[in-house]
């Protein structure tokens, strides 16, 4: 009964919070933006540095997603028909190959939401705990 219950309090709370703001409700102007993180996660795997190691001890690891910002919609994107714009950071962990040991990774990227998508360009780093720009 205890089990019912505090399922059912994790579920409410789970509605209030922001899991859905960035999920796939088709009217959700975040809808998608969980997915592109995750391609920019398997992009960062496939090219950065500190993941190009093969051995099993050095691969990369324990990717967070630090922080994420919605960013004001200007009357210049509103005409290049952007109708969000997302700053995220995120960091992980790796394997620096010329000096032999782990080391930590991060990048911030601007996601901006159109009618056929999302994009995503770099952006220059972020404060890690607000996302707002340094």
């Amino acid at each position: 009964m205890r089990r019912a219950a505090a399922l059912a309090a994790l579920l409410i709370l789970g509605g209030c919070g922001q899991a859905g703001h960035s999920g796939g409700k088709a009217n959700d102007k975040f809808a998608g933006l969980d997915a592109e993180i995750l391609k920019w996660r398997t992009e960062i795997i496939a090219a950065d540095p500190l993941c190009k190691s093969q051995v099993a001890d050095q691969k990369c690891e324990s990717f967070e997603v630090a922080c994420k910002a919605e960013r004001t919609i200007t009357p210049a994107d509103q005409a290049k028909g952007i109708s969000a714009r997302v700053v995220a950071a995120m960091t992980w962990s790796g394997f620096d190959p010329k000096f032999q040991h782990a080391q930590s990774g991060s990048r911030t990227a601007e996601f901006s939401k159109t009618g056929s998508g999302w994009t995503r360009a770099e952006h220059a780093p972020v404060n890690m705990s607000s996302c707002a720009d340094l």
